[in-house]
Parts: C-alpha cells; sequence; structure tokens
C-alpha cells in the first residue's frame, strides 16, 4: 500500500501549533505588502470563483496574505497548497508516478474528483517559462485517460493562473502561455494571469526563505518530509509568514483588496461583488 505524504507546514491562521516556537524571533514586517495586497486581490478575482491550488512554494506569501484576508469570509478553505516539484528532470518511474498520485489524491486532486467538481480547480503559481505548469498538466491528462474520466467535462474544470513578472503592455510582448502548446487543449479563459512587479517576484521567487522544503520527486515518499523544521532561518520565515496572515486580517488590508476587487472586470460578477463585501466588512 501506497502511503501519501506531504511536506509539513503550519497552520498559521488558528496558529495553535506554533506554541513558543516564535519566541525570540524578531517580529517580521511583511515586504511589499502594497503589491501583494494587489496580487491577492486580482488572484481572487481571476480565479473565475474558484478553488484555489497554490502549486509549489513559490507564491506562499500570496497564500499566507490571502489566508489572512479571507478568514472572516465564508470561503475561509477555499485557496489551498499544492506541494509539487518536478522541472527540467527525466521522465517518471511507474512507482513515482504512483506516490505522485496518492499524493496528489490526499491534497484534493484526482480525475474522479474533478469530473465531479461543481466549482472550477485553480492553480496558481509564479510563472517564467511555464514548465511546472506544462508538466503538472501532462501528469493530469495521462491519469485522466487511465482512469477513463471523461476529458470533455474535466477541462471546462481546469483553470492555471500565472503570476508573472509585469512589462510593458504590447501586442508584441512575450506570454509564456504562447509557447505552451498543452494551453490549446483548454479553453482560452482558462488559462489568466497576474502580474507582480519585477522585484516581487524575483523576492517570492528566488530569494525568499521558504518555511516548508521543496518537494522534489526524490521526496515524494520521504516520511522525513511530514516533520517541522526549526531552523533560525525557518523560524525567521515563519515569522515573515504569520506577519502576512495578521496583515491580511487587518483592516487596512482587507479594504486595499477590497478596493483592488472593484476595478476587475470580474466585479461585474454576483459572486466577487459579494465576496468583496465579505472582505470589507469581516464576515459572510
Amino acid at each position: 500500500m501506497t502511503i501519501a505524504y506531504q511536506p509539513f507546514r503550519w497552520d498559521l491562521v488558528r496558529r495553535d501549533q506554533l506554541g513558543g516556537l516564535l519566541d525570540g524571533v524578531p517580529e517580521a514586517e511583511p515586504p511589499f505588502l502594497e503589491a501583494m495586497a494587489e496580487c491577492a486581490a486580482k488572484v481572487l478575482a481571476r480565479s473565475g470563483d474558484g478553488d484555489l491550488y497554490f502549486v509549489g512554494r513559490s507564491g506562499d506569501s500570496v497564500f499566507d496574505l490571502l489566508s489572512g484576508v479571507l478568514a472572516g469570509s465564508s470561503r475561509p478553505r477555499r485557496v489551498r497548497l499544492l506541494p509539487f516539484a518536478y522541472r527540467y528532470e527525466t521522465p517518471l518511474r511507474p512507482y513515482e508516478v504512483r506516490q505522485l498520485r496518492v499524493n496528489l489524491e490526499a491534497m484534493g486532486v484526482s480525475p474522479y474528483k474533478l469530473a465531479r467538481r461543481s466549482r472550477p480547480m485553480v492553480f496558481a503559481d509564479l510563472v517564467y517559462g511555464g514548465e511546472t505548469f506544462g508538466n503538472l498538466y501532462e501528469l493530469l491528462r495521462d491519469w485522466i485517460e487511465e482512469e477513463g474520466e471523461q476529458w470533455d467535462v474535466i477541462r471546462l474544470k481546469l483553470r492555471f493562473l500565472g503570476v508573472t513578472i509585469r512589462q510593458r503592455t504590447s501586442p508584441k510582448a512575450w506570454r509564456w502561455w504562447q509557447d505552451a502548446d498543452w494551453t490549446r487543449d483548454l479553453p482560452r479563459t482558462a488559462v489568466v494571469n497576474v502580474s507582480l512587479p519585477f522585484p516581487v517576484w524575483v523576492y517570492l521567487g528566488n530569494q525568499q526563505e521558504k518555511i516548508a522544503p521543496s518537494f522534489r520527486r526524490a521526496s515524494w515518499g520521504d516520511e522525513e518530509i511530514t516533520g517541522p523544521r526549526h531552523t533560525k532561518e525557518v523560524r525567521e520565515a515563519l515569522a515573515e509568514a504569520v506577519a502576512y496572515v495578521e496583515r491580511g486580517r487587518s483592516p487596512q488590508v482587507r479594504a486595499a483588496v477590497a478596493r483592488h476587487l472593484t476595478t476587475e472586470p470580474a466585479f461585474a460578477q454576483p459572486w466577487l461583488r459579494r465576496l468583496a463585501r465579505e472582505i470589507r466588512t469581516g464576515s459572510p
């Protein structure tokens, strides 16, 4: 029997797991808060009222901020993490595919569940070339075919939301999905983007210390990854993550997110207007 594994990460909304872990760690000031609030709002608005799954670790801080923003709303658990890392590597062996599928199913992702969802499943990640998205997509397609679930049904329930580096708007500007052939199998509205200023994107994607280790193929079946890490660097990263959650709870950030939501085209839809009201008031 294959056992599901995933990296340990503290629940920072409830915080009862932390105990005295942050004792002696200076309180963090979350960087780029204004840009992050704008990004979080756009991610929500462009999710199509779906359930958000942040792939890998790059978008952890967006997840943390949204966790705080949505804590008092009617949808606090519709933003989740999906630990997964697989890029520039050799093909997976059968036992690795089997382990990955067990892990994904434990996190709510499987052909059976995709085919029977009432809302879209939205995979969000920092994107440059889209390799992680492409690999995840191909793995899902193979799995769906093997399970015999209806692709014509599932393709309408999948979305990919790329957080990209902001660039000048131009018809000649390169966009990652233009070179990703797999995106042509999906409705055009299923692949959307949100941009971040270059320094923010680089910080989140390349520089920021993360709480959990990267969930690469060598770790997919490793029990050790399920335990917490307590190094100085992890505790400092944890303090920053907690700060993002707490700022997300604050009336000031909630008001900023709600304000950004009103500028999005999707604000014409009842679900987003209702969500903006909940975020602004801090209650369903």
